[in-house]
């Protein structure tokens, strides 16, 4: 036996726990029910619901399974006549203030209280004293409070607390007299606080804008991918009656735990949004009359064919948010017709394409940033960017004393231990990181490659030292390029650096990537460098900026684009408004896109169609959507399969989107990072603003919840939120 075991036995059967277990976790390995409130496998022990109370051999009292190790020998019973005894009085407690809100309580068929009450619960109360009430409580656009109901099993306060890392809950008074609150009344407002809904047992929490909408065995549950950042985190989608009801996590320990940011949980509110564009719209003599599908798509490849003819060009314009089957299919009509094609939405430097790695990859699998001895984040508000990461790298900090240092514009509030913080002007960024390479060189006693002999010439502080020490150190190390430092003017050069950085100290570059998808779009080919599977093309086609600065004849943007929030080009809109044919494939339809559009077609949204994800680690996610597209939108794979044959390309007559998908990793090329020769030299760059985490897509910005939350903003920094 290893002595990391012991030997136990529950209900007569014998197990072996590893030493220092606690009981509820070897029961719970075995199979062996305990019922339970207060208990969370992902949160500290707090053992004050008492309702796991269980018989051990030669303990004068029932103990808690939660809060009692396991020993060599130790017997235990969860169902004796003594155990069950106490867990029937323990229910008979919570019951005496609990209101019988049943009939009418959103949790009502998924209530932990309901399910157990039923199992250990007496039909008659012994207590015909009045029931207590407490006053709600006002916390924010997203969850809403029936603080009645709570029976403090304080989950939600060890989540703001150890999860969140912001204690915006806490515990007031004693005894019966004891609320749930956040002393002085104010929004929890963290990018995960709607995970305490999932975690209250009972219906104290509930989600605002599901409120009253549905009961949870009316509903379909179907599996679904997060399609708002590079994390891909996982996500069951719940529909009645056809139309999505609401969003909850899919347990992925891989990927999301059993977490799932706010804009994850809360933007399907967007899926019915009052601009949802229902039927084809084509302008005519500039007015806008709805047409049919076939009549739109014949006018779509007619006005593309049309400018590609008369020599203007065609220029493709793909969303990161596409699944990699559209951006493929795009890819595929852009390399038919010799087309420009790009994703790189808000990119601005385009420099040395096939330098850094083929795919803008994390470096390390997700779980993996959870154990990093040493960070690097480079231009990257990474709680707004991908909060789930931002868990990860706080889970890093926390638990494993992870060094973890930031370089950006602004102080960030990350709410776990920091090594250094710089806040310097984007101009200055460049020369930071090279002084750290320099000290890096120095540590290991190499010479500084040519291209970087800029870094030479830099004095290299205490704190430039100290964060190369710590990615020269053991375990997994990572240099992280956020979406602030992808917006950079000289981004190129902060890439060369950083992979510099790296082949000295042995981390890991990663990169932060705009959308779900930014890595399926590199890999169907749907940039300007990259051909079909991901291969380089020998001479780069023009860029998301070079197209609109060249003025084309034609556009057509792909995945619901809007260019005055989409496109780093000031002058987008106006760019696209002189073009004589602009085609726009979009869920959506604003006033500003009836001025620069002249057709108009509409798509599902994510949850209205099936496709892939490729995540920042390169994980494929398929999902197959959960509702039907509104009226007459399609899904986008099908509008593209159909425009391609219009177009008279061969081997467009695909029969579902996995046909599409398989095609594609059939074609798959790996190849090795490249490395740029280009010197690099610190230079002036403009400032960047970087895009709030409620403004990333344009469903996010149609979710009314989370804007009310961006509404908030100012006044909860007024107030030191």
């Amino acid at each position: 036996m290893s002595s990391d075991l012991v030997n136990i036995e529950v209900d007569g059967q014998p197990l072996q726990a590893r030493k220092g277990q606690m009981l509820i976790q070897a029961t719970d390995a075995a199979g062996i029910y305990v019922p339970r409130f207060c208990y969370h496998e992902k949160l500290s022990v707090a053992a004050n619901c008492r309702m796991c109370l269980v018989e051990v051999e030669k303990a004068p009292k029932p103990m808690p399974a939660c809060a009692t190790p396991v020993m060599e020998g130790m017997k235990a019973f969860t169902r004796s006549p003594r155990a069950l005894a106490a867990q029937k009085a323990t229910m008979e407690f919570l019951l005496i203030n609990h209101p019988l809100d049943c009939p009418i309580c959103d949790q009502g068929g998924e209530c932990e209280l309901q399910d157990l009450a039923q199992g250990f619960g007496g039909s008659v109360s012994r207590f015909s004293e009045r029931k207590r009430v407490v006053r709600d409580k006002d916390i924010g656009p997203l969850v809403s409070t029936d603080m009645t109901r709570c029976i403090h099993c304080t989950r939600c306060v060890r989540f703001t607390q150890e999860v969140a890392g912001m204690q915006s809950l806490g515990t007031l008074g004693r005894g019966e007299n004891m609320e749930i609150g956040t002393w002085i009344e104010h929004a929890v407002t963290h990018e995960l606080s709607g995970n305490i809904i999932d975690l209250c047992p009972v219906g104290a929490l509930n989600s605002r804008p599901f409120r009253h909408r549905a009961r949870s065995w009316e509903m379909n549950q179907h599996p679904l991918v997060s399609p708002h950042d590079c994390v891909g985190s996982n996500l069951f989608g719940h529909v009645l009656r056809g139309e999505l009801m609401r969003v909850v996590p899919r347990p992925n320990e891989e990927i999301n735990e059993t977490w799932i940011s706010d804009r994850d949980r809360f933007s399907y509110v967007a899926v019915r949004s009052a601009d949802r564009l229902q039927k084809p719209m084509l302008k005519s003599g500039g007015q806008w009359q709805e047409v049919s599908w076939e009549r739109a798509l014949e006018a779509a490849a007619e006005g593309l064919g049309k400018a590609a003819r008369d020599g203007q060009g065609v220029g493709l314009l793909g969303s990161p948010t596409a699944t990699t089957e559209e951006l493929y299919l795009l890819a595929r009509i852009a390399e038919a017709k010799g087309w420009p094609v790009d994703s790189r939405l808000r990119q601005v430097d385009f420099r040395d394409p096939l330098a850094g790695p083929q795919h803008p990859l994390l470096g390390l699998s997700i779980a993996d940033y959870a154990g990093v001895s040493a960070a690097l984040v480079i231009g990257s508000r990474v709680r707004q960017e991908a909060p789930i990461l931002a868990h990860r790298l706080r889970q890093a900090a926390v638990r494993g004393g992870g060094r973890i240092s930031f370089l950006d514009t602004e102080q960030q509030a990350l709410h776990f231990p920091v090594d250094q913080q710089w806040v310097q002007a984007p101009s200055d960024w460049l020369a930071t990181l090279l002084a750290i390479l320099k000290s890096a060189a120095e540590l290991r006693g190499t010479a500084l490659p040519t291209r970087l002999a800029a870094a030479a010439g830099l004095e290299a502080s205490p704190e430039h030292r100290q964060v190369a020490e710590a990615l020269i150190g053991e375990g997994n190390r990572v240099v992280l390029l956020g979406l602030v430092a992808a917006r950079h003017a000289a981004f190129a050069d902060l890439l060369a650096a950083a992979q510099a950085l790296c082949d000295l100290t042995g981390a890991q570059l990663g990169l932060l990537s705009e959308g779900p998808n930014s890595v399926g779009a590199s890999m169907a080919g749907a940039v300007a460098h990259r051909a079909l599977g991901g291969a380089a093309r020998g001479e780069p086609r023009l860029t998301v900026q070079g197209m609109l600065e060249a003025r084309l004849g034609a556009y057509l943007l792909h995945g619901g684009i809007e260019p005055e929030f989409d496109l780093a080009l000031a002058s987008a809109t106006s760019q696209l408004a002189q073009s004589p044919f602009v085609v726009a494939l979009t869920p959506f339809v604003t006033d500003s896109m009836q001025q620069w559009a002249d057709l108009l077609l509409p798509i599902g949204t994510f949850a209205e169609t099936s496709g892939t994800y490729v995540n920042g680690e390169g994980r494929w996610q398929s999902f197959a959507g959960c509702t039907r597209p509104l009226a007459d939108a399609r899904p986008a794979w099908k509008v593209l399969r159909v425009l391609g044959n219009l177009l008279g390309i061969a081997g467009f007559d695909y029969e579902s989107s996995e046909q599409v998908r398989d095609e594609l990793r059939s074609q798959l090329v790996e190849l090795p990072g490249g490395l740029s020769d280009r010197p690099v030299t610190p230079m002036p760059v403009p400032a960047i603003e970087p895009v709030g985490m409620y403004q990333v897509d344009a469903l996010i910005r149609r979710a009314e919840p989370l804007q009310q939350m961006v509404r908030a903003e100012p006044l909860l920094k007024a107030v030191g939120e």
